[in-house]
């Protein structure tokens, strides 16, 4: 098996993902062989995962995905497929969690980016109302993760590029989310965006790649704000509140904890691009700065 170049170059992240990329080779075949696969089709991959459409023994459609097995985010995808059952989701048909290895139905290609936005803001919302169901225990808080974001946030330094009432606002609403109850309990996706969600046989649409955690509906909606930037060229804030308010509307969420929540994870977001240029040692980059405009320009739009 060819490693994808783009895939192949994580190597520069650190020697934990050399050591994976070692062994994906081997681990790939072995999986085809043990799960009496057959490849259908080219290789594809995310930031952490490689994909392989591929034919069961009974000549199914089917994909096989691997995960780099150093990311938290995903560590427990397979569970989080497994609770829902296919209901608004991708349906799993085969785990290894120990390798990190699912099968999957297969997907078409075609994913909310070809839909106008607002549609496609829709079209989510409504998937939230299958997906958002009470929480496995195996899952991570968000609230462990947010407490642990917030304490980083506030040695942000005072000259850096974001509003200095944005970052007390964002760290206030923080604080109000973890000592809530109701921040917690629901399996949420967590990187809920346009390109994964993916046409599908069974369903029009259905839900891929989660970063499973145990949340709040609530936290979902803000990559649908970033994402598709382009578009909104010349109507920012007008833009923003309307998909805002379409995945509001579809999915039957409480406006003002889904505005803070986009605050809090908009400032967070701005953060740690700050957070990448300290750490080597420089100012932040063009490119850098030109995210955190958007980050901060989000954040002001849901509360306009």
């Amino acid at each position: 098996m060819r490693i994808p170049a783009d895939l192949e170059s994580r190597r520069s992240l650190g020697p934990d993902w050399g050591a994976w990329l070692d062994r994906l080779p081997r681990l790939a075949d072995d999986l085809l062989e043990e799960w009496q696969l057959s490849t259908d089709g080219p290789s594809m991959h995310g930031w952490v995962s490689l994909v392989l459409p591929v034919r069961t023994s009974s000549g199914r459609p089917s994909a096989r995905k691997i995960t780099f097995d150093g990311d938290e985010e995903s560590e427990h995808e397979g569970l989080a497929l497994q609770r829902w059952g296919g209901a608004g989701a991708v349906r799993l048909l085969r785990a290894d969690p120990h390798r990190r290895a699912l099968l999957l139905e297969r997907l078409h290609p075609e994913d909310l980016t070809g839909l106008w936005d607002v549609e496609a803001c829709e079209v989510v919302g409504g998937l939230y109302r299958s997906i958002h169901v009470p929480a496995l225990p195996q899952l991570r808080t968000i609230t462990s993760y947010v407490a642990r974001w917030t304490e980083a946030m506030q040695q942000m330094p005072r000259n850096a590029p974001i509003p200095r009432r944005l970052v007390e606002q964002a760290t206030a609403l923080a604080r109000d989310f973890i000592a809530d109850g109701a921040s917690t309990g629901t399996l949420v996706h967590g990187d809920l965006h346009y390109e994964n969600v993916l046409a599908g046989d069974r369903e029009p649409w259905l839900v891929i790649d989660p970063k499973p955690m145990n949340g709040d509906p609530h936290y979902e909606p803000a990559p649908l704000l970033w994402n598709r930037w382009d578009e909104l060229d010349g109507d920012i804030r007008g833009g923003v509140r309307r998909r805002f308010h379409a995945v509001l509307d579809s999915a039957g969420l409480d406006e003002e904890r889904a505005r803070d929540w986009v605050v809090v994870r908009m400032v967070l977001n701005a953060h740690w691009s700050v957070e990448d240029a300290r750490r080597e040692n420089r100012s932040p980059d063009a490119a850098e700065l030109q995210w955190i405009t958007r980050c901060i320009a989000i954040a002001k739009a849901v509360q306009d």
